[in-house]
């Protein structure tokens, strides 16, 4: 968190230290293996002093998802990519949305805890607020009937979000292993075209 320490109360500094080693212990060991025994050590409190603060350890998780998550950065650089056509914009959507998330190793195991362990509950929250921010650039694109294919702008969202995670999950599923040598150095860029186009030639 970005917030400055010095002009945080005693309530909001011991939040951010349950939340900080919550979060730690979850990259270490996962949600499950984690007590709140554990958190409260870690964060220097007494157990009873968390339930100050925190119904419970799923209160604290998702407390961590709704803040820690990177849609904070990345959602201002996809609604404001540049583009004339559609091409251009998704493309370099992607590639900002790409650049901040490489900076965040971290998140995919997040969600790795949050679709096993909660089937994906606390995603939905953030669906709900990004969703009427982000509405108004894919219709605009919809509207471009022109080198569109008839899809409408919510569905034109799923299959971008499908897109950029699918290529970061698999960049991270390959990495070190001989297929990622075999990767050219622009296969983003490649993974890009093969959403925008197929991965069959025309045929005239």
């Amino acid at each position: 968190m970005d917030t400055d320490p010095t002009a945080l109360t005693k309530k909001e500094r011991a939040r951010q230290a349950i939340e900080q080693a919550a979060y730690e212990l979850f990259m270490e060991q996962g949600f499950t293996a984690t007590s709140m025994r554990q958190i409260a050590e870690r964060a220097g409190l007494a157990l009873g002093g968390i339930y100050n603060h925190y119904a419970g350890k799923e209160e604290i998780f998702r407390a961590i998802i709704l803040d820690r998550h990177p849609y904070k950065q990345i959602l201002p650089l996809v609604v404001n990519a540049k583009g004339k056509t559609p091409e251009e914009f998704f493309r370099n959507a992607a590639r900002e949305a790409l650049n901040e998330l490489g900076q965040r190793p971290d998140f995919l195991k997040l969600m790795f805890i949050e679709v096993v362990e909660f089937n994906g509950r606390h995603i939905s929250v953030i669906m709900r607020e990004i969703l009427p921010q982000v509405l108004p650039v894919f219709e605009q694109l919809a509207a471009r009937r022109k080198s569109l294919r008839q899809i409408g702008p919510v569905l034109l969202i799923r299959s971008f979000i499908a897109m950029f995670f699918s290529y970061y999950l698999t960049e991270m599923l390959i990495q070190g292993s001989a297929l990622a040598k075999l990767m050219p150095k622009n296969s983003f860029d490649t993974f890009v075209d093969i959403y925008l186009h197929g991965v069959l030639k025309e045929t005239s």
